[in-house]
């Protein structure tokens, strides 16, 4: 596993805006914002497994039984506040963003989230959405949350954290409008790094256009069509949380059966296996 002491303690005195200007906005990084975005070719994405095939075909009934049992009801973007747990969140981003401009300060060395699952190939822009990895599916990754303590403190008292991660996005920046898998998770995202043009850069998700607010959270069900852009000439980070929907049992037993499947499917632990190589803990 590499050492990355030296190289933290190195950058410890930099604030997030020198980092970016050195690691994220240089003129490679302007330049290739400014290429236009690939589309993958369909033969880079792989054949969907009969599991996937399969679970697609009871995703709508599982995610009307979970949506029926929800507690916090079935609408596309949620207020904070009903969640208890965003505010220790808040209270602390800066913590968050410090340990964020260590591990980011290197670009290259955080994957592609398209590298680490595949089955984001035709959504992601190819080394433009980057992904570094805290929790994924319930699974830690050992190496990168010993390098975030605070973060990760924080992460654990998020009651059922499925999967946790830097999110980057390039300057230039599109994702195209996509749908999540399952309503037995939602999504949060932390605000860390926010462009000062702030106007353009922004999340639809079904008809309400969101923008990221630095220490501020936003959650949202991924099940509603959504798309995500950046375009600006910086780098947006935030913290992407994945976490279990809050409902009743019947809920919680299909939604949970749902994802004790996709946690152990080949999918997922492919997935793991990437992570870890681009650690070099394979």
């Amino acid at each position: 596993m590499p050492d990355h002491r030296a190289a933290d303690r190195a950058v410890a005195e930099m604030g997030w805006d020198r980092v970016s200007e050195l690691r994220l906005r240089g003129e490679d990084r302007v330049k290739e914002a400014a290429e236009p975005i690939e589309t993958p070719s369909p033969a880079l994405i792989p054949p969907q497994p009969l599991w996937m095939r399969l679970g697609r075909r009871l995703q709508p009934a599982v995610n009307r039984i979970v949506a029926g049992s929800s507690r916090v009801g079935d609408r596309p973007v949620h207020d904070p506040r009903n969640f208890p747990w965003v505010r220790a969140l808040e209270d602390h981003w800066l913590d968050i963003r410090a340990e964020a401009e260590l591990v980011l300060r290197e670009i290259e060395t955080v994957p592609p989230l398209a590298e680490i699952s595949p089955d984001h190939r035709d959504i992601a822009p190819p080394r433009k959405w980057r992904s570094f990895f805290l929790y994924g599916y319930g699974y830690q990754q050992e190496a990168n949350v010993r390098r975030c303590p605070r973060t990760d403190a924080l992460l654990r008292a998020i009651p059922d954290l499925n999967s946790a991660f830097f999110s980057v996005l390039a300057p230039g920046t599109h994702i195209p409008a996509h749908v999540g898998v399952t309503k037995a998770i939602m999504t949060c995202h932390l605000g860390l790094n926010v462009p000062r043009d702030a106007a353009n850069c922004w999340m639809r998700v079904v008809d309400q256009k969101l923008h990221w607010q630095a220490g501020k959270a936003l959650i949202f069900d991924d099940t509603f069509e959504h798309e995500v852009a950046n375009d600006t000439d910086e780098v947006r980070v935030v913290l992407l949380i994945q976490f279990r929907r809050p409902t009743g049992r019947v809920g919680q037993l299909i939604g949970g059966l749902f994802l004790w499947a996709v946690k152990r499917s080949r999918f997922v632990q492919d997935a793991r296996r990437r992570v870890r190589d681009w650690n070099g803990d394979g």
